[in-house]
């Protein structure tokens, strides 16, 4: 039997599975993002990924950093596409007063964790997190595959 691949809900566009094990995630946030045509196309192509991407905070601003959008074939003859800049992410001033906060005094990372679409915008999905070690990978690991052990034999009973 060959693995299936799971079916993404129609709302979203790309995930960072790797975060989550990568990570101890706590808040999470929606952002906005700014994007320009050529990107907004590719992205309604499924031409988008965030596995290695990063969040930067500079000035009091957000910037989505090393998320690939890959540019259509039939893109523009007048706009050069960049498939990996640096993209603002939209937030609120007290959200972001309190993601600057986290990383500066409590050594927090900011993780994007989904790229979806609400309405006509592309939002993403942030979230504070502290890295794991090793150990707290593999304890995570080991509740997972405890907790798919106690479904399996519930089912069968």
């Amino acid at each position: 039997m060959g693995k299936k691949k799971k079916k993404l809900p129609s709302n979203i566009i790309a995930q960072n599975k790797k975060a989550r094990h990568d990570y101890a995630l706590e808040t999470e946030y929606e952002a906005g993002l700014v994007l320009e045509g050529w990107e907004v196309k590719s992205i309604r192509a499924g031409k988008a990924q965030i596995r290695e991407a990063y969040v930067l905070l500079k000035d009091g601003e957000a910037f989505l950093h090393g998320a690939i959008i890959t540019p259509l074939l039939c893109a523009s003859t007048h706009v050069v596409p960049e498939q990996q800049r640096s993209r603002k992410l939209l937030l609120h001033a007290y959200e972001l007063a309190r993601l600057v906060g986290a990383v500066e005094r409590k050594g927090y990372t900011i993780v994007p964790l989904s790229l979806y679409w609400k309405k006509s915008r592309v939002k993403c999905k942030i979230a504070l997190a502290k890295g794991k070690q090793l150990f707290d990978k593999r304890a995570s690991e080991k509740e997972k595959d405890w907790n798919r052990d106690k479904a399996r034999i519930a089912k069968m009973k």
